[in-house]
């Protein structure tokens, strides 16, 4: 994807900034405005994600009489979500969901939330990643430095990897089998700790490259293996469950700041409930996703997952290695 989508969006968006105070929500000359906000989503429409914005959005739209919504732009319609990410910094793009090992690019301290086997359910991820006490500090690192405020975090299922010629019961399994991850260093080593190459790619790209055998699987949750069609071309669905990574939204924080304090609490408020909502839809989604799956020849395997745990406690004790880390993961710790 590329410069010339990136181009298109800007430019695009560039226009409808211009073109926002002119959006209102009547005719009448004597009614205020509604200021509309781009999301930018990966995923296509009827992802929980997806589904948990459009509720937030006809929700903020009330509580703020009208002074503001959300418009989801599903399907990686503004690009990739490392694309989405910079137009967010500059502006061109007012939010996005995407992906925590993105973030450590700007502050490598985002690593600890990312790591494998940390979380014991999502309720338990949940709680910690929505609690300012513990994450407040490191989402607010972002907001001057790099321009980029985290209103929040989703659920985002949890990963397991899929592969074209047979299930990975061990890391033995994926010796010399490239991997799509999430780029990030985090995620490169991980991969290499359960036995296979790590190879970051946008997702739009993947579905082609393991096509091709560019690549030999991926790992992802159920719905993403399902709704992409990767369960046609790498149908060995194995449980590794090594991962439950975020999904931030993610804003620039001028758009935040031409709320009123009001218009902020209930913004927060508002997220929160969507965070629960979101999260109860996941497991529906899922038992949809798996039939899907299984429809189109798909097949899932348990796998051992103490020797995956085991394979990557190296990446634990490398990644938590500061004050910051480590007081955080102390709190994941005792919060489970």
């Amino acid at each position: 994807m590329h410069r010339n989508k990136v181009f298109a969006v800007l430019s695009f968006s560039s226009i409808a900034v211009l073109g926002l105070s002119a959006c209102g929500s009547g005719a009448d000359a004597g009614q205020e405005s509604t200021t509309v906000l781009k999301v930018a989503f990966n995923q296509n429409a009827s992802h929980p994600q997806a589904v948990a914005i459009t509720e937030l959005s006809e929700k903020l739209k009330e509580a703020t009489d009208g002074a503001y919504e959300l418009e989801l732009f599903p399907d990686e319609q503004l690009g990739s979500q490392a694309e989405t990410l910079e137009l967010v910094q500059s502006g061109a793009v007012d939010m996005a969901i995407v992906a925590g090992p993105l973030m450590e690019a700007f502050n490598p301290d985002f690593s600890v939330l990312n790591l494998p086997y940390i979380y014991d359910s999502p309720e338990h991820q949940m709680s910690v990643l929505n609690d300012p006490e513990i994450t407040g500090d490191l989402y607010n690192s972002l907001s001057d430095s790099e321009n980029i405020s985290v209103i929040g975090a989703y659920h985002g299922g949890v990963r397991n990897v899929y592969t074209t010629d047979g299930p990975v019961e061990t890391p033995a399994d994926l010796a010399g089998q490239k991997i799509r991850i999430i780029s990030s260093d985090t995620n490169v080593s991980m991969m290499e700790l359960m036995g296979g190459v790590g190879t970051p790619m946008p997702q739009g790209d993947v579905y082609t490259a393991i096509q091709s055998g560019v690549l030999n699987g991926a790992e992802n949750n159920e719905l993403i293996f399902a709704d992409l069609g990767h369960s046609e071309i790498a149908p060995y669905y194995s449980y590794t469950k090594h991962l439950m990574i975020p999904d931030y939204l993610v804003a620039n924080p001028a758009v935040l700041s031409a709320f009123t304090e009001d218009q902020r609490e209930e913004l927060t408020s508002l997220f929160t409930e969507s965070v629960d909502s979101e999260l109860a839809s996941f497991d529906e989604k899922v038992t949809e996703a798996k039939k899907k799956a299984e429809e189109s020849g798909a097949t899932f395997h348990e796998a051992d997952v103490d020797a995956f745990r085991e394979a990557v406690a190296p990446l634990l004790e490398e990644k938590i290695n500061n004050d910051v880390t480590k007081a955080i993961f102390d709190k994941i710790d005792a919060a489970r």
